[in-house]
């Protein structure tokens, strides 16, 4: 996409700070963590968002949630972590491009929000 700010990261058109990369995904630190550990998790392929994945994705989709406990394993965070997707306008997902907020090195309070 175009104007996606997160396909410019994937596309290294934006620099970060990575926490992991493969041919099929990317997890980079976020610019403003809600956690001591706060990474974002997206495929490079452009999806919108979870209400977009299809049958098209599993292959991308299922490596991805595959590999959230090595990134998690990888950011030490042994105790627990919590993973996020904001979905839509309620949702706040603020940026249009599937992405799942990794958190952990503190206590997660319920209900998040």
């Amino acid at each position: 996409m175009e104007n996606c700010i997160f396909c410019k990261i994937a596309n290294k058109e934006i620099p970060c700070s990575i926490a992991y990369e493969d041919d099929v995904i990317m997890a980079f630190h976020d610019l403003q963590p809600q956690a001591p550990v706060h990474v974002l998790i997206i495929p490079k392929e452009h999806i919108a968002s979870l209400d977009e994945v299809s049958f098209d994705h599993v292959e991308a989709m299922g490596w991805l949630m595959a590999k959230v406990t090595d990134i998690a394993a990888q950011l030490g965070l042994e105790n627990g972590y919590r993973l996020v997707c904001n979905c839509g306008e309620d949702g706040m997902q603020t940026v249009k491009h599937l992405h799942f907020h990794l958190l952990g090195k503190r206590k997660m309070l319920w209900p998040p929000g």
